[in-house]
């Protein structure tokens, strides 16, 4: 798992280094980086008003009382420019997938209640669409906010409690239909 993380990222950042002239740029997830995740994206220009951004984040966190948030996600999205790339407006068409261990964890605005008390493990993959601007802030740094959404389908094992407990549910899936996507990153832009 760590390799292929380490691997993942060392092809988003080498991606970069061929590209000059504003057509590419690397960035963070700033909401990713306040949830302790690491992330890396970069983005390259794939015609006047296009663009490909790859998107990575891992978190292999265990915190106090055996909450657990760990997950990996790899999130590709081709972008359509309104105006410039990496200025203004654009919609994206986004894909997913991934890998989570989580529970003992209260999520916010009442998701997902049963994190608190039990553990999920497993896997998913999905698409969906996507919205963002991008406000230039000097000559190589950006700000850009995006959200989406979208479809998952979501394979996994279920646990009694956070950190311990046998398992109760073994292959269940889950159909989830929702928010996909929110970022608001700061960007490097070459």
């Amino acid at each position: 798992m760590k390799k292929r993380v380490l691997f993942l990222l060392a092809l988003l950042i080498s991606g970069t280094w061929a590209m000059y002239g504003q057509k590419a740029a690397i960035k963070s997830n700033l909401i990713a980086d306040f949830t302790t995740t690491f992330n890396l994206a970069t983005e390259f220009g794939l015609g006047s008003k296009t663009t490909l951004d790859l998107y990575a984040n891992y978190n292999p966190w265990t915190f106090d009382n055996g909450k657990k948030f760990k997950h990996f996600l790899f999130q590709p999205e081709v972008r359509h420019w309104f105006c410039d790339k990496f200025n203004g407006h654009f919609v994206g068409l986004h894909g997913h997938v991934g890998v989570f261990n989580v529970g003992g964890v209260k999520m916010p605005f009442g998701m997902w209640n049963k994190l608190r008390d039990n553990r999920y493990e497993g896997n998913f993959y999905g698409g969906g669409v996507s919205y963002g601007y991008q406000w230039i802030l000097g000559k190589h740094w950006n700000l850009e906010a995006n959200i989406g959404v979208g479809y998952a389908y979501i394979r996994y094992d279920q646990y009694e409690c956070g950190n311990c407990g046998e398992r109760i549910a073994k292959g269940r899936s889950y159909n989830y239909f929702g928010p996909t996507k929110a970022a608001i990153s700061l960007m490097y832009v070459f």
